[in-house]
């Protein structure tokens, strides 16, 4: 998992087992900024940074000027630091780096950040990267994988969430680790080490409801709880700014097909590994089978597609979102 990597990256940093230089991509950009700030603000002394570290700017320089700062000698220090941001502006020219890349200089730290790309990897240059540097790829994380990945966050700061809680965070922030871990640090700043966080202190702190959100929606269809799905709904219908249809039919989508996949399964005792999903959620996808077989679901997931399309314009113009999302749970319910 990337997190662990990163870690084992940081650590060996911070024991001084530098690698000349740090290739840094993909579509990830948390854990590239992660690494990166990191290496700006722990590698030099604050006196040494004057004279030897560097940050240059992709938009703004070229192969040719990295490689000839990169190439300069530490003043004073062990080593100098160029580090090189929005670098995959220069996607175009990257292969030039080879032949520095081939003979890096020793005393220099170069760091390449090459967001929201990643090299070809039939080509000599990431050959030699993997040779000769710390080749990072930083993909981003599916939705199903971010409620683990938040308990291990906190885990490591010594905190820790409710499986609900991380859902939430969630389903209010996809799957962008930044502002995740941003407002994760807001709750930290409030709560003592050791401390839980809970469905209250989200809706407290960070303005996420606890009990008006997609996860509920979806808690209360798989239970066939019509009342509080409905008022869900017309919560939505009121707030559909933050609430818009797009997100809650994607969500739902997701949950029904798990739960046709889940009919299909003869051995139950898969399902959190078969689905994608801890094993503290398959109790809904338990009650919701008993709820739904398997030819409903169908029709479920085929309405969904008909209310999806009809959110975006097609067939439907003017209709408000939450008729349309009501139109569902009748569908859903009947």
């Amino acid at each position: 998992m990337a997190l662990d990597e990163v870690k084992h990256i940081i650590d060996d940093i911070a024991k001084k087992k530098l690698a000349p230089i740090y290739f840094l991509m993909g579509e990830e950009p948390y854990y590239i900024d992660g690494i990166s700030d990191y290496i700006e603000n722990h590698v030099l002394t604050e006196d040494e940074k004057s004279f030897n570290q560097m940050v240059l700017y992709g938009r703004d320089t070229s192969i040719d000027e990295i490689i000839g700062h990169a190439k300069r000698y530490p003043m004073m220090a062990e080593y100098q630091v160029v580090i090189v941001k929005e670098a995959q502006e220069l996607s175009r020219t990257i292969e030039n780096l080879l032949p520095y890349v081939e003979n890096p200089q020793p005393s220099t730290i170069l760091v390449v950040c090459y967001k929201y790309k990643k090299l070809d990897a039939r080509k000599k240059l990431t050959k030699e990267l993997r040779q000769k540097a710390v080749l990072f790829e930083s993909n981003k994380l599916y939705e199903n994988q971010v409620p683990d990945w938040i308990r291990r966050v906190l885990s490591g700061k010594g905190y820790q969430i409710t499986p609900k809680s991380a859902q939430m965070l969630t389903e209010f922030l996809g799957n962008d680790l930044a502002k995740i871990n941003n407002e994760l640090e807001k709750l930290q700043l409030i709560l003592k080490p050791g401390s839980e966080i809970t469905p209250q202190l989200i809706e407290e702190n960070i303005g996420i409801s606890k009990d008006y959100n997609n996860f509920e929606l979806q808690s209360a269809i798989g239970n066939k709880d019509i009342k509080k799905a409905f008022g869900i709904a017309q919560y939505f219908a009121n707030n559909t700014k933050n609430h818009p249809l797009v997100m809650t039919t994607a969500l739902l989508y997701n949950f029904f097909s798990k739960l046709l996949l889940y009919h299909s399964l003869s051995d139950k005792s898969a399902a959190p590994r078969t689905l994608g999903v801890s094993p503290y959620f398959i109790k809904e996808y338990q009650q919701a089978s008993r709820h739904y077989p398997m030819k409903k679901v169908s029709t479920i997931i085929s309405k969904l597609r008909e209310v999806d399309l009809k959110g975006k314009g097609v067939n439907a113009q003017n209709v408000p979102e939450g008729d349309l999302l009501k139109e569902l749970l009748v569908e859903i319910f009947d």
